[in-house]
């Protein structure tokens, strides 16, 4: 079963739809990458496969078990993102409190998760550090670190690796794909970078209103909409 089924979904921005008659499909351990160019409705479809914002037409269908508040979700990077004052641990933290419903306290579960998840990255030395005086590949690690803690099943990721530069972007891109193939967690990055989503993404949903091509990566890199935009890279 799908984790996520979009059937005739169109979406509206500011007054004006964005998004039209999209039908595309999530399933478990994938690794789906939209791309389009700017204005194409790429951020506000996550927005509503997050919930934050209601489709005008079709319906968004949640399988597997799946819930919203289950999604992990790393946000494009904001100024309040990067001066947030707290520990590296808190923010990880920080993950699990969508499912702690009415309960305002963390668990030994939850503190278990963040400990966990700071390992899997390699950040745990960083714990006891100020999120604000990290570095800018730091703070991403940690806040995919925090999205981890809020998901067993899928992480939506909106242009993660916008001013990053291109090491520490490399070094992110093998962090993806490394939870998605050895954890099973699907995957959906939101990407300007398409030469990079051909690499790792095993799908590929490109977006200008409506959706151009929507279909695994291989065949993507067949299509006509994929050799124009890739300008015939294998």
């Amino acid at each position: 079963m799908a984790l996520i089924k979009c059937e005739n979904v169109s979406i509206g921005y500011e007054g004006q739809t964005v998004v039209k008659d999209l039908d595309f499909q999530i399933a478990p351990g994938d690794y789906l990458c939209i791309v389009g160019e700017n204005g194409s409705g790429k951020s506000t479809l996550v927005r509503s496969l997050l919930g934050l914002k209601n489709v005008e037409k079709g319906q968004i269908i949640y399988g597997d078990g799946l819930k919203q508040t289950e999604i992990g979700y790393l946000p494009q990077q904001t100024d309040v993102q990067k001066d947030f004052p707290a520990s590296v641990y808190e923010v990880v933290r920080s993950g699990r409190l969508n499912s702690r419903g009415f309960h305002p306290f963390y668990t030994a579960a939850d503190r278990k998760a963040a400990v966990e998840k700071m390992d899997l990255l390699g950040i745990r030395d960083l714990a006891r550090q100020c999120f604000r005086d990290l570095s800018g590949g730091q703070k991403q690690r940690v806040l995919l670190a925090r999205a981890l803690c809020a998901t067993k099943s899928l992480l939506l990721l909106d242009e993660p690796v916008t001013g990053l530069d291109p090491i520490v972007t490399g070094e992110f891109y093998q962090l993806i794909r490394r939870i998605n193939r050895e954890s099973g967690i699907a995957v959906v990055m939101v990407s300007h970078d398409i030469e990079s989503a051909v690499k790792d993404a095993s799908h590929i949903l490109h977006l200008q209103e409506t959706a151009l091509f929507f279909g695994t990566t291989e065949e993507y890199k067949r299509s006509p909409v994929g050799r124009r935009f890739l300008g015939g890279a294998d």
